[in-house]
């Protein structure tokens, strides 16, 4: 039997990294087709000479904002999963206007590329973001919850959470869109703030809080992430097409606990701890509901928050060649409520 073809969009980012080498681990029936536009989140080093060099790996360096070439992609896929997005929030306050041009106008271009090729594409999975959601109005968040977004990067998600939507109902594409909740592990870029205070600590230096560090979020590891977007590769099309699902683990942290985990667990003292004024548009509270995924994907609970932070803390302590060329960008310029830029 010939392989199915996987097109992974932002397959080079830190969950779509995560999820190729995910599937070359798990699969042998699969070919997959990497694009990404290697911007400061992406890197052809997240991947192993083993994979790289695997006949049914291929990357093209690419704009998802490329139609052409998109639509060239396409053709020779069976599956797309679109990971593709600028997804930093710091970054969309200080420069929005790219993040909606990558990630509304690039969502269009996949989107446009799978009607195109309606009869062959048996499965488009569009990642979202729980951040379309805002801060929590009931909890646990189900999928029902309101889309009321914070910041211009969540505008966009939202935006191009419904474009994908709009798609299944007017073209009745096999769509099914995956919202995850906060994410950590391997290849996450310096910016997010479980790897911030990882790399601060191992380096001895201050770990900045925004605010008073009380906004509580839902934590779940990536690898547990890669396991249910497994799932919803799989699972039975016609139960999940134009279906939305939460991939989250139903469990919140606050950030000031995180630091101070960080820091027992790197053996540093409490004393680096610093704050700072609060972010533009923080959410004040994430949970998930896990219900649904439950229910029609069938997942199962991950490992533990303890647990998948020592796994991330290790592997950030034994591959500093990946992240010490990052340093410069933990600190990030925004425009504040009055316009002034600040770090």
């Amino acid at each position: 039997m010939s392989k199915k073809r996987i097109l992974i969009t932002g397959g080079a980012g830190f969950i779509g990294t995560n999820f190729v080498n995910y599937l070359f681990e798990k699969y042998r029936n699969y070919h997959i087709i990497v694009l990404d536009a290697l911007t400061y989140a992406g890197s052809l080093n997240n991947f192993s000479d083993q994979v790289k060099n695997n006949p049914d790996f291929k990357f093209c360096h690419g704009d998802v904002r490329n139609v052409g070439l998109v639509l060239e992609l396409m053709g020779q896929a069976d599956i797309v999963i679109h990971f593709a997005a600028e997804t930093h929030v710091s970054r969309s306050i200080h420069d929005d206007r790219r993040f909606f041009e990558t990630d509304v106008l690039g969502t269009q271009s996949v989107a446009s590329a799978v009607l195109k090729n309606k009869k062959q594409i048996e499965r488009f999975i569009h990642i979202s973001t729980s951040e379309v959601y805002g801060t929590a109005l009931a909890e646990p968040m189900t999928e029902e919850h309101p889309l009321n977004p914070m910041t211009p990067y969540a505008a966009a998600k939202t935006g191009a959470d419904r474009l994908v939507y709009s798609y299944w109902g007017t073209y009745e594409l096999p769509v099914v869109i995956l919202r995850p909740f906060n994410q950590y592990g391997p290849y996450q870029h310096l910016e997010k703030v479980i790897p911030r205070f990882i790399t601060s600590a191992l380096l001895n230096e201050p770990l900045t809080i925004h605010g008073t560090g009380e906004a509580r979020r839902d934590w779940l590891y990536v690898e547990d992430t890669c396991q249910r977007i497994d799932r919803a590769l799989h699972a039975d099309m016609e139960k999940i097409q134009g279906n939305v699902f939460n991939l989250g683990s139903g469990f919140d942290l606050d950030i000031l606990s995180i630091a101070k985990m960080v820091l027992e667990m790197t053996g540093k003292p409490e004393s680096l701890i610093t704050f700072m004024e609060e972010r533009p548009g923080q959410v004040r509270h994430h949970i998930s509901s896990t219900k649904k995924s439950e229910m029609i994907l069938g997942i199962k609970p991950g490992r533990t928050f303890e647990e998948g932070l020592e796994q991330t803390i290790h592997w950030y302590a034994n591959n500093r060649q990946w992240w010490e060329k990052l340093l410069s960008m933990r600190r990030v310029s925004i425009l504040n409520k009055n316009g002034i830029s600040e770090y």
